[in-house]
């Protein structure tokens, strides 16, 4: 039996439990993976100031982020086709944040739709859009959103075309799996995985399939998402966003500067520094590496969550120390429900605040709202 004790034993459980096609989707960047791995090591990088002899009893993490109390400062990510990693994935891992008390957020490229989550829990959840080439269909999505109750909407500013991501290539990815000798052969060394899918209903875009007039089967559902990322989203298309959608926003990829300059005058309620977890634009800096001088430029009129390379609490703590309000998870918790579903989930995010809650005791600080650039060794 493996004793698990951070989120590197969970990636090690999903590799071997979860299908290659979908581990590798989630697993991976685009390219050389250059960024992708810039992400993490930045975040290893960065040392802390160790502190001593100070009263470190009572020690909290609560926080809140847009307004909303968490018990954290994390909030799941939107990774597409999460329902894949795991039977039912989006809906097991909207209940485990739910009951740990972080926010969850929904990607339009989900397998559970959007209905299949409200359904299954009680809190409001968030939901991330990608606007599509086909603007009444984006429409739609915020209506349904809005009326499932979600209370933010996350709007992915980074995917105008889509990374080129060599592995997902070379896999066949395809949703469900294509039954291909080699993919075939893979699945049989899966019988977790199977058995799990075997039991649920939900295998395609949930989101999509049934929304799209002419999308009645596979292929033409994939022909149809493949065309549908739209290269003319511009600045405009936030305001064209803010005229449906009247909750919270949320503008994520903001990797640069300028943009988080912009980003903030446009009236939404937070941003996220992120390059899209590396699956985007391979040799684009680490989200951390740009973190700080975002944070200097922007963080006083907009809250600056944060979003790429956390394998740890440790790096939740460095994020939030050079200035983030709160930070997002998306490998972290896929790991964790592709080893053990909802259960993998909660284990993640507890692993993630005691690891969180030890380093904040040992820099000498008891409430993560404290913690600044004086915890860092800059």
């Amino acid at each position: 039996m493996t004793v698990v004790t951070d989120v590197a034993d969970m990636q090690a459980l999903a590799r071997r439990r979860v299908p290659k096609m979908f581990y590798d989707y989630a697993d991976t960047g685009s390219w050389t993976q250059s960024t992708y791995r810039d992400n993490e090591t930045a975040l290893q990088r960065q040392k802390l100031r160790q502190r001593v002899a100070r009263n470190i009893d009572n020690r909290s993490l609560k926080t809140t982020m847009i307004g909303r109390d968490v018990a954290m400062p994390v909030a799941l990510a939107p990774v597409g086709i999460t329902g894949m990693q795991h039977a039912d994935g989006e809906i097991l891992a909207a209940q485990a944040a739910e009951e740990f008390g972080v926010p969850f957020t929904l990607s339009t490229m989900s397998v559970c739709s959007i209905e299949d989550v409200a359904e299954h829990t009680r809190d409001p959840f968030w939901f991330q859009l990608y606007v599509m080439r086909d603007r009444g269909f984006s429409e739609n999505l915020m209506q349904r959103a809005n009326d499932a109750g979600c209370s933010a909407l996350v709007l992915t500013l980074d995917l105008q075309v889509l990374g080129q991501r060599h592995r997902d290539i070379k896999n066949g990815l395809s949703t469900p799996p294509n039954p291909k000798p080699h993919v075939l052969l893979d699945l049989a060394l899966k019988p977790r995985w199977c058995l799990n899918m075997l039991k649920t209903k939900r295998r395609q875009f949930g989101n999509i399939h049934g929304h799209v007039s002419g999308v009645d089967d596979m292929s033409s559902l994939a022909e149809w998402t493949n065309s549908q990322f739209d290269p003319t989203l511009d600045w405009s298309s936030v305001e064209w966003v803010k005229k449906h959608w009247n909750r919270k926003l949320i503008l994520k990829g903001i990797n640069d500067v300028e943009d988080a300059k912009i980003a903030a005058e446009l009236g939404a309620d937070a941003i996220v520094v992120s390059n899209h977890g590396g699956r985007q634009l391979d040799g684009a800096l680490a989200s951390y590496d740009v973190l700080g001088d975002i944070v200097d430029a922007v963080g006083d009129r907009i809250e600056v969550h944060f979003d790429g390379g956390i394998r740890s609490g440790q790096d939740i703590f460095k994020a939030v120390a050079m200035g983030a309000h709160s930070t997002y998870i998306g490998r972290a918790f896929i790991y964790g429900l592709g080893a053990m579903g909802k259960k993998g989930v909660t284990r993640v995010l507890e692993i993630l605040h005691k690891e969180m809650d030890i380093t904040m005791g040992l820099c000498g600080e008891t409430d993560i709202r404290n913690v600044g650039r004086h915890n860092l060794v800059l």
